[in-house]
């Protein structure tokens, strides 16, 4: 009975350490993912005075000031002045899991 017990209680402390192992990465990953706020109209007034639709002919697009090359990297299709708001921030919410808030390297402070 002592054996059994034993192998119970082993058993049962291996599979918690294993679960453990499991979560820990994704608890980590979720952190990492939401360490931001994403304050995307604070960016926006910062990056663009808050128009969603700027060209100003600078070669950066839209309310987050994308470069053609990373709109269409981080999912961006046309151009990110004639994109919806929602659309804009979709893709910057690629662009901040991939590069962090230094891709706006004033306004992404407001992230």
């Amino acid at each position: 009975m002592t054996k059994n017990r034993k192998f119970s209680t082993r058993a049962l402390g291996l599979t918690a350490i294993a679960g453990a192992l499991v979560a820990v990465p994704f608890g980590l990953s979720t952190a990492t993912a939401s360490a931001y706020s994403g304050n995307w109209d604070a960016v926006a007034a910062c990056e663009s005075g808050g128009d969603w639709s700027i060209n100003t002919g600078n070669g950066y697009y839209g309310g987050l000031q994308f470069s053609q090359s990373t709109w269409e990297a981080n999912g961006g299709t046309g151009y990110a002045h004639n994109a919806s708001r929602e659309e804009q921030i979709r893709v910057a919410e690629n662009v901040l899991a991939t590069q962090g808030p230094g891709a706006w390297p004033v306004c992404g402070a407001y992230l």
